[in-house]
């Protein structure tokens, strides 16, 4: 086990991006011959990141990750933009589905709102839903790590592109649309942005990411080809806005603020 340990410190990064992929995967090859009931499952980088923390850090990295998952002092301004950007998105790419597109008008008054209130908290507690099980490691974990290296462009670049391969199984059973690997890569800018303009914040970019999958294009009233298209739709407006982002704040991205690195003192390792 002390080799284990050892051996982890010094790879934190692979250790955490191996077990993630381990953990979210296994049952893919089970699922494809009929012996699992999913293909994957999203709580592996939560999962991976308790674990590399433990052997790790220890007590000083789970202290880290738990302050980070109750920073709510952020200002209310950075409330707003968590939690209305991904409505926003929504409603625009809602807007041109129906505009252009001869979509149904969603009939906001008939919508199931307290069972969508519900949903909304759920997701903040439900480690196998995408927010919890994906926040505190790619973004708790992964990228002050990544951030202690290199700077959050960079940073942002590895972590979206592992991101995107990261869902690899729940779009080849077609569960996504193969746009997602684009929209997976571009919104990973966003989160990066946001978790480093509220020092560090899981628990805001938490809430942004319960608030952009809530409300779903079924509820809204679309389906078949209407509802694909909005994941067209919605993902150029993500892409558009992580460019915007990138080119809009370059200071941003050049260098990480010290509340968005790790704060367990360790010594400089290799990925």
């Amino acid at each position: 086990m002390s080799a284990i340990a050892a051996w982890t410190r010094q790879h934190r990064l692979i250790a955490f991006f191996g077990l993630t992929l381990v953990l979210s995967w296994w049952s893919w090859p089970f699922y494809a011959v009929g012996l699992a009931p999913v293909p994957f499952f999203a709580c592996g980088p939560l999962v991976a990141a308790l674990v590399v923390i433990g052997l790790a850090e220890g007590r000083a990295g789970y202290r880290d990750l738990l302050s980070r998952l109750t920073r709510w002092r952020v200002g209310w301004t950075w409330w707003v933009v968590a939690l209305a950007t991904p409505l926003l998105v929504l409603a625009v790419a809602a807007a041109a589905n129906v505009t252009f597109w001869d979509a149904p008008v969603p009939d906001l008054a008939s919508m199931a709102w307290a069972d969508i209130g519900l949903l909304f908290a759920l997701r903040f507690v439900n480690p196998l839903d995408g927010p919890l099980g994906e926040e505190p490691g790619f973004r708790g974990y992964a990228v002050p790590q990544l951030q202690q290296r290199w700077s959050p462009l960079r940073s942002a670049c590895l972590l979206g592109a592992f991101a995107a391969l990261w869902h690899l199984p729940i779009i080849v059973v077609g569960e996504l649309q193969p746009i997602a690997i684009v929209v997976t890569f571009a919104i990973t800018f966003v989160y990066v942005w946001l978790f480093n303009h509220t020092r560090g914040s899981v628990l805001l970019v938490l809430a942004f990411h319960v608030a952009q999958g809530t409300v779903s294009y079924a509820a809204l009233g679309f389906t078949g080809a209407d509802a694909d298209r909005m994941d067209w739709l919605a993902g150029a407006l993500w892409l558009v806005i992580a460019i915007g982002l990138v080119t809009l704040d370059r200071r941003a991205w050049r260098n990480a603020p010290p509340a968005a690195i790790p704060s367990v003192s360790a010594e400089r390792v290799s990925v």
